[in-house]
């Protein structure tokens, strides 16, 4: 009589085999028992992707989606030898992929699944590291944004330095030249700020959501202004205040650690930028973002609001429909996060009492991001483990390659805005993109 571990593992070559002719992946799997199949004609089995008990696959077959596959890589149920997570996505077609539920026949699944339904639940473990309290959308209903801020910057210091470029800059780099690395890019990147804000000596500039300070750091250093920046995060704030004090920069940098629509000062300010800290405000409260701005700054003073953007849908009413990608990213990465549309940036600027003058498309910038983080992170991979944990580890690895695709299939973007506190008469700025970009 065969026994169950033996029809487990018949049942899982029929599957493999059948997900194969849909799937067409140049890639592997390799079954707990050794056992390696192509998942694709032809495929290649340098690299391949472990499935390591019948449970896993138990897990996947009863609950199939991009979520129970994020579990399963987090939990260490499912694992990728060979390569690293970037080269590994690189081998199969990512919308076929998501398509599979759809496109295998159930029916044939169905008859295979049921040696999988004794297979032990050691699966079926609880990944550790993901958000599981409700989010409130809007901040007067109590919203804490501190607390999701917290839960993705302040893993540590030291973990993000693994991936990060020397002035820790986690946003997208801007490649001016083909040939940058990301050290580079980065600095590209917040010489460009700098540049489309005009920024000058003695300018008071407010930095929202500073990060690790490179931009306000940089900002004072090369163009002579007053810098302030305001951060949710313990971790960063610490940071900043080391960073400041070694670059000797305490009389023209400061930093709080502050909610920034707390800021009272009214045209405090000449300049502001937010550098992809409005992903986290959530779209009820972007009236009260802008609104808070528009408040800070002086007159025609200017605004640089870097972000990133989904693509419209056809039907705006379904727009915020939340789908698998941001499901997976709310609940382990960027709990409370939501992405507008570009237009829907521009509008409420001009809504709220600012002037567009510039829109810049930085998509193909974050592909060439996201990789080097991905491969900087895959690198220190025993480093990023010891001090943050596998599970850790793995959900940061997953995030970035999956963003890197979504920018590549552009169905997610980034957008440079520059706006200014709109008033009556001439804006006083060039008639031309000349000036900010003769240095590169």
């Amino acid at each position: 009589m065969t026994s169950l571990a033996e029809r487990q593992l018949q049942a899982a070559r029929a599957i493999i085999g059948h997900v194969a002719t849909k799937l067409e992946a140049d890639i592997s799997l390799q079954l707990w028992n050794g056992e390696v199949l192509p998942l694709g004609p032809g495929a290649r089995d340098d690299i391949r992707i472990v499935v390591k008990s019948p449970g896993a696959i138990r897990r996947i077959l009863l609950r199939p989606g991009l979520m129970t596959v994020f579990e399963l890589y987090a939990g260490g149920d499912v694992d990728i030898v060979g390569g690293s997570m970037l080269e590994a996505v690189a081998r199969w077609d990512h919308i076929k992929a998501l398509r599979l539920p759809k496109t295998v026949n159930k029916a044939f699944i169905a008859k295979k699944i049921w040696p999988f339904l004794f297979a032990a639940r050691a699966a079926d473990k609880v990944v550790a590291h993901g958000w599981d309290k409700q989010v409130e959308e809007h901040i007067e209903k109590g919203r804490d944004d501190k607390s999701l801020v917290s839960f993705h910057y302040d893993v540590s210091n030291d973990f993000y330095k693994l991936f990060l470029d020397p002035e820790m800059v986690y946003s997208c780099a801007y490649y001016a030249r083909e040939d940058m690395d990301l050290a580079q890019a980065q600095i590209a990147k917040l010489d460009l700020i700098c540049r489309k804000l005009r920024l000058s000596p003695g300018d008071r500039f407010l930095d929202i959501g500073c990060g690790w300070g490179g931009l306000l750091c940089h900002a004072a250093q090369n163009y002579g202004v007053k810098a302030h920046g305001v951060t949710l995060s313990q971790e960063q704030f610490d940071y900043c205040q080391d960073k400041i004090a070694h670059e000797g920069l305490t009389s023209r940098v400061t930093v709080e650690l502050r909610d920034y629509r707390s800021l009272d000062q009214a045209e405090a300010y000449d300049k502001i930028a937010q550098i992809e800290m409005f992903e986290h405000v959530g779209i009820d409260n972007h009236d009260r973002h802008f609104l808070q701005m528009h408040k800070l700054l002086r007159p025609r003073g200017l605004y640089l609001h870097q972000a990133s953007t989904r693509m419209a849908t056809r039907d705006l009413r379904k727009f915020r429909k939340a789908t698998q990608y941001q499901k997976v990213i709310t609940r382990f990465i960027f709990p409370g996060g939501e992405f507008d549309y570009v237009g829907l940036s521009t509008t409420n600027l001009e809504r709220l009492g600012f002037e567009v003058h510039d829109v810049e498309a930085m998509r193909e910038h974050y592909i060439p991001t996201l990789r080097a983080w991905g491969e900087r992170l895959h690198a220190n991979q025993a480093a990023a483990i010891a001090e943050a944990g596998a599970q850790k580890y793995r959900l940061w690895a997953m995030y970035f390659n999956l963003f890197a695709f979504a920018f590549e299939r552009n169905t997610v973007s980034v957008f440079q805005t520059l706006a200014s506190k709109r008033r009556r008469g001439p804006s006083g700025l060039p008639l031309n993109r000349e000036s900010l970009y003769r240095q590169e």
